[in-house]
Parts: C-alpha cells; structure tokens; sequence
C-alpha cells in the first residue's frame, strides 16, 4: 500500500480547562489536516489534562472527559486520531487512550504501566491495564465499546499504543504489539522535562521503531500544565529506527504538530526480514478492533525531518535547557494565574538577579517566537500592555524590581542591582526599610527589658532585616495584582540558610530547583554570551564578581556566604551524596573527600556533620517553600519528589560514627 502520513501533537494543556482544552484539540487536527496528516497522535490526557491529581476520582470530571471525547469525534471526520482521557470500569479507573475514526470514537487502549517515582503520583488515581486483557466499558449509559490491551486495524493498517511509561520500562508493550502485526504505535505521553531528559525519549522512539519495525509517533505536552512540572514538547515521528519529523522543544505555541509519511509495506518488509521476530500465534479474542476506513493516496518520498536548533547541539546544552524551560514556564504561570506581571526584591546578589533577568527572558523569548502582537494577546488581563509596542517597554509593564537597604547594605549590592533593573530594564523601586527594622527590635527590646546585640542575638538580627523587607515587597505585588517571586535557590533550601517570610516569601519559586554553584556558573554565562538568539547581559558582571552574601551582618563583621557554611561547590557535593544517592555520612565524606586533597579531613568532615545537622532541622522550611519548577532528579521539594520526616533523630549515631573516622583519618595525616 501508499505509505501513510502519520503526526504528533503538541499541546499546552491546562487542567479542567474543558473549553480551552477543547480548542486546542481541535487546532492540532486542524493543523494536522493541514498538513495532510491521516493518523494523528495527541498527548496523554489531553482532554482534562494531565495534572488534575485527586480531581481525577470525581465522577464528573469523568464525566466530563466522555463527554467531550464524543463532542471531539466529529473533528476527526477522514481521519484516525488518539484522544486521552481517564475512564471508569468496574470501579476502577483507568489512563486511558482513546482512539477516534472518521468522526466515531472506535475504542480505548488503557495505560499498562503507571508512573509512580517522584513526580509522579499515578498509582494514586489509576489502576494498571492486565496485558493481553479486554473488556466492554459502557460510555454514556448508552452502547459499549472495546476496552483494553486492543489492536486497531484502520482499513488494513494495524495500529497499537505505549501509552506514556510503558515505553520507558524494561519490558515495552511494544513487542507484543509487533507480535501482533502492528504497523505504527503511537505513544501519547505527558513526559516533563528533565536536563538531559531528551536524549533518552529519542533514544527509545528510535531503538522501537527498529526493533518492532514500525511506524512510531510521540506526542508530548508543552509549557507549565498545572504549576509545577515544565514540559518541553518535542513530538517525533520516526520508521524503521530513522527519525523522519522531530519538533522543536519549549515552544511557546499551544498546539502544533510535526508529521511525517510511514511506508507500511517497507515496515512489514522489515519484520519478515527479521529472524528474531515471531507473530502471535492468535488473536486474543476481542483484542482487535476492526475499523473501516479509506487511506487516501500521498506521493511518496515526502521527508519533513527539519534542522534541529543550533542550541540543542551546542556546548551549553544545560544553560539553554534551563533558560527556556524556566522562561516557558514563567509565561505559562503569569498568564494562567492572570498575574499582572512579577515583582522580584533585587539584592545586588547572584540569586535575584537571575530571577529578573529570567522574566525578561521570558519576554524576550516569547516575543521572537510569538511576534508581539500574539504575546501581547497571551496577558490581555494586564492593564496598559497593550498600549506598550517596544520590547523594553513590555518588561517595564511585566517586572518590577524593588531594592530594600538596611543600615548593613552597602553601596557595592545596590548599584549592581540598580544597573541590572536598568539594563532589562525593569519598573526599579528603592526604598530605605532600616526604620522597620529599627522599630521591631525597640519592640523586642521593651518586651525582653533588655537590648538585642550581635554577640547574643546574631540569628535574630540577620532575619528581621530579611522579614522586614516582605511586607513592602508583597505590598507591590498586591496593588499591581502581580506575582510576587522568591529568590530562594536549592542549595539554601537544603540547609535552611534562607529567612521564612524574608527571601523565601512569594508566591512561585522559580530557581528553588537550581544549586547555587551552577546558578552563578549560569550567570556568567548570562553575561558574555547568553540563549542563541539573544544578546548577552554584561551588566551582570556587577553581580558576579561578587562573593555571595546575605549582607544582614554589619560590615565589621565581613558575612560571606561560604564561611557561614561551606564552599557551595562542596555543599553541592555532599548534597547530591546524602539526597539524592541516599548515602550514610561516613559514605559521603569518603566520596567528597577526594575532591578536597588539601583540605584537612577535620574541616571535610564537619563540612558533612554540618550538612547533616542542617539538612535535618530545616525540613519544616522545605515544606513551607512556595512552588517551584521540577527541573531534575536532584529537586528538595517534598511535594514532588523528596520527602523527609519534619522530626527525626537527627543522625545522631551516624555523626558520632562520622567523628571517629574523622578523627582516624586526622591521626594518620
């Protein structure tokens, strides 16, 4: 036969936004039509969206989902097309891909492996599909239709899905579907990004299409869904192990589809050429769905596979990743919420500069891909944007920058603030808060009956600087109706050197995910050469020239950051020991301790005691920390992905274990 033209879609989903949803459904198959497509895959739970958590058990959004599958059936009108909804059967409920024929719903192939790690929860609302099961569900009180572990054949083509993570485990549905004579399997997903994340998607897109000598579609979500997981698209087509169609990553567009034409005779040729493929036997009964349909004829030899972006190839791979996922993801969030804008409390420091500079980024992104007209569209809630043409106008309208000096500040943090709002440029507000820290000590004073000094009360000092400057800066944020953003980063997070309601107060933390290392090591990169496309910042050198400091201590007393602590780049270290590789503290002051030669082991390790006693007095901070992007396995956030107890022993025996191969180790140098 003809080859086949076959697409992926991406969509940027909200969740239970069924009329918003809707449309962009029907954008991508119109798009696909468009572009000639035939078979057309969506993302997984395209129709309520992936990220409804415990609003999957309510029966209506059930039924709301059915609902709308049908409505969608009539946009599909010579076309196969794959919707994705949750269904009920028996009591359970179940992921589910339904797939969709010349304007009738045709069946639906339920999800068989469910993602259950980390920021993943589906276990909680979905039961695993038995393989090589089948049933009848009844959708609507009306007819029943084929539910299951189902084979589609379309007019003589046979068609089968991974849904998702049955593509990512070690024994793929996939070949039991070659088995059963399949010649394209689509794989609706809901994949968020990870760094380095998508050279395993392709990786497994391409060795399947090989290995099952088929066609293969992947479909992924794009942008921030439902708050905190970013999804970077990048929908692929691939036949026979070579990829034929691949789309861009974190595009601002909220649907769009790649395709590419199948040659399914080329496809089962492959498999009769394999020695290693064997057919199933039989059918199990019920297994395959019979559906009428008429392949239309396509000239053969179309091959749309485009250049991939210069940036996904260059030597910044993580730098480009992270600014556009955040970017993307920032866009997302301001324009769902209906946020006015952001407001950022600028330091002079290395962490709030990268926020501002990320929501300029944002515009500056969104501008190049949308024009300025759409992105004006995407915040029509803002008042006066519209009214605003330049690209430094708009950010003026979306960010507003405040510095907040104290008696400690100096003049070095608050001209680099200063020339970094002005460079983005941001709205830049600069105000005097140290008689708000003055008043609130005189309070604490009169109620203790003595003074506060820096010998005895050092801590308190420190916060109430960092607590007084909150109130002005959520003050901005409410009379703007903007979102105020927190400048809290993960190495902070994971020893509790931030200040509750001071640097951690806001409503989004955009780089909570991000250690602080690698932030300035980003920065920098910020500074000489930038996102392909943009121009670099060189106003950030007022920033990263600097030693991080919370400059909440007079001067005399010369607070660094790293002498409070550790060098970040140690503190990075063990962290990623202790959390993320779950290792004891004597496993990872051996691990660390290599990486610091001429360091004595006494200072390693109460660099790791250190670690330790903080990392567990401060779980109760981690909880409280407003939301933050899920960028990599290396998240702190107990609501995604690292959960600790709040109270607990503390590793007390660990870390008097850890004092005597210390003490060891210092005897034998």
């Amino acid at each position: 036969m003809n080859p086949i033209r076959v697409g992926a879609a991406t969509l940027n989903q909200t969740p239970l936004d069924w009329d918003g949803n809707a449309r962009r459904i029907r954008a991508a198959i119109t798009r696909g039509r468009e572009l000639g497509v035939t078979l057309l895959c969506l993302p997984e739970l395209c129709i309520p969206g992936y990220g409804c958590e415990d609003a999957f058990l309510s029966p209506d959004v059930v039924r709301r989902g059915i609902d709308l599958l049908f409505d969608l059936a009539a946009e599909t009108r010579e076309m196969v097309v794959s919707l994705g909804l949750p269904v009920m059967h028996h009591g359970a409920l179940y992921d589910c891909a339904a797939l969709l024929a010349d304007g009738a719903v045709q069946g639906l192939v339920a999800k068989r492996h469910l993602a259950g790690d980390g920021i993943h929860y589906e276990p909680r609302w979905f039961k695993p599909w038995p393989e090589r099961e089948v049933a009848e569900v009844v959708l609507r009180g009306r007819r029943t239709w084929p539910l299951g572990d189902l084979v589609f054949d379309c007019g003589g083509v046979r068609v089968g899905f991974e849904v998702c993570e049955d593509a990512w485990v070690a024994h793929r549905p996939g070949a039991s579907l070659a088995a059963r004579g399949v010649d394209v399997v689509l794989n609706p997903s809901a994949s968020h990004f990870a760094f380095a994340k998508r050279d395993v998607r392709t990786r497994f897109v391409l060795e399947g299409s090989r290995a099952f000598s088929c066609g293969y579609a992947y479909a992924n979500l794009v942008g921030n869904e439902a708050g905190r997981a970013v999804y970077d698209g990048g929908a692929m087509v691939a036949a026979g192990g070579r990829m034929l169609s691949a789309g861009p990553r974190f595009s601002f567009h909220e649907a769009d589809v790649v395709s590419a034409d199948v040659d399914v005779d080329a496809m089962r040729l492959g498999k009769a050429r394999l020695y290693s493929f064997r057919t199933a036997p039989t059918d199990v009964r019920g297994s395959v769905v019979a559906v009428p349909f008429a392949w239309p004829d396509l000239e053969p030899g179309r091959d749309p596979l485009p250049a991939s972006a210069g940036w996904e190839h260059g030597s910044h791979l993580k730098e480009e990743e992270f600014t556009r996922a955040v970017a993307l993801a920032l866009h997302d969030y301001l324009r769902k919420s209906r946020a006015r804008g952001a407001v950022v409390s600028l330091s002079g420091g290395c962490d709030s500069a990268a926020v501002a500079c990320l929501v300029a980024t944002m515009v500056d992104l969104g501008l190049a891909e949308l024009g300025r007209d759409a992105f004006v569209a995407r915040f029509a809630h803002v008042p006066g944007l519209a009214d605003r043409s330049g690209r430094d106008d708009l950010v003026r309208v979306l960010l507003t920058c405040v510095y907040q000096a104290t008696a400690n500040s100096g003049t070095v943090t608050r001209d680099a603030a200063r020339t970094v709002a002005e460079a983005l440029p941001a709205t830049w507000c600069e105000v005097d808060v140290e008689p708000m820290v003055r008043g609130y000590t005189e309070l604490a004073a009169r109620s203790l009956g003595r003074d506060l000094d820096w010998d005895r009360d050092d801590l308190a000092l420190q916060n109430v600087q960092a607590r007084a400057r909150a109130p002005l800066a959520w003050l901005l944020a409410n009379v703007k109706g903007a979102l105020l953003l927190t400048t809290s980063n993960r190495s902070e997070a994971a020893v509790g050197y931030a200040t509750m309601d001071g640097d951690t107060a806001g409503g989004l933390a955009p780089i909570a995910g991000i250690d602080k290392a690698w932030l300035r090591t980003w920065l920098r990169w910020m500074e000489t050469a930038g996102p392909e496309g943009l121009a670099p910042l060189p106003a950030l050198s007022a920033v990263t020239v600097q030693p991080p400091t919370a400059e909440l201590r007079p001067p005399a007393l010369q607070q660094r950051d790293e002498d409070d602590l550790m060098p970040y780049p140690a503190l990075d270290l063990i962290e990623r020991a202790a959390i993320r590789d779950k290792r004891s503290p004597i496993e990872v002051y051996r691990a660390v301790r290599p990486h610091y030669p001429g360091v004595p082991a006494v200072t390693v390790g109460a660099w790791v005691e250190r670690f330790f006693r903080l990392w567990c007095r401060n779980q109760w901070k981690r909880e409280r920390y407003a939301p933050s992007f899920h960028l990599d396995d290396e998240n702190l956030d107990p609501k995604t992905w690292c959960r600790f107890p709040i109270l607990s022993g503390g590793y007390e025996r660990e870390l008097a274990e850890l004092a005597e191969v210390v003490a060891r180790d210092r005897r034998m140098t």
